[in-house]
């Protein structure tokens, strides 16, 4: 299963495409989008779905793990995250590619074990989960984006005792299960 992880921002959106085989997984790219502050707001995101669409086209994932914006002391500032995380979705959805949502608790939690970790300790978790060695180089917004797949890849429908949309999904999955 490839899964392309984003961590939307207005002015650097983080991306990562982590591949996972049986309990294993592998970062196969990652890095930032980072878009003309000059710009108006529209052409922002029109290079950061021109950017997600060229990543999807080359690692073709299976998945599309978006992190959510859910707070924030500027409306404006929200407003402006909610069009990032669209604009990645719709560029997902436009290639057929299934997206799901995580909300920045559960990626954290998912990946550090608690839910209010700071950035510097996810991205030392990543680079331990994944045995990336010394990662202090690795910009903020991309080892969120590492999270957020690795959070799907421990949480999605698609992993042994991961979360499920309903119950006929789960019952189609775990015939054993069931009886």
């Amino acid at each position: 299963m490839i899964i392309l992880g984003v961590d939307p921002g207005s002015r650097v959106t983080g991306f990562a495409v982590i591949e996972r085989k049986g309990a294993t997984e592998t970062l196969i790219d990652t890095g930032i989008i980072r878009v003309s502050t000059g710009d108006t707001h529209q052409l922002r995101l029109k290079q950061i779905y021109e950017a997600l669409s060229g990543l999807i086209a080359s690692h073709l994932p299976d998945y599309c793990a978006v992190e959510m914006p859910v707070y924030g002391n500027n409306p404006q500032s929200m407003l402006k995250l909610g069009r990032v995380q669209a604009t990645a979705m719709l560029a997902a959805l436009n290639r057929d590619v299934p997206v799901v949502e995580y909300s920045p608790k559960q990626v954290k939690k998912s990946v550090t074990g608690n839910g209010n970790a700071s950035k510097e300790q996810v991205r030392y978790m990543i680079a331990s989960i994944l045995s990336l060695g010394e990662v202090s180089e690795l910009a903020l917004d991309a080892s969120d984006a590492v999270a957020v797949a690795l959070c799907h890849a421990h949480r999605g429908p698609d992993t042994p005792g991961g979360s499920y949309r309903n119950w006929a999904d789960f019952v189609k999955d775990n015939p054993d299960r069931t009886t």
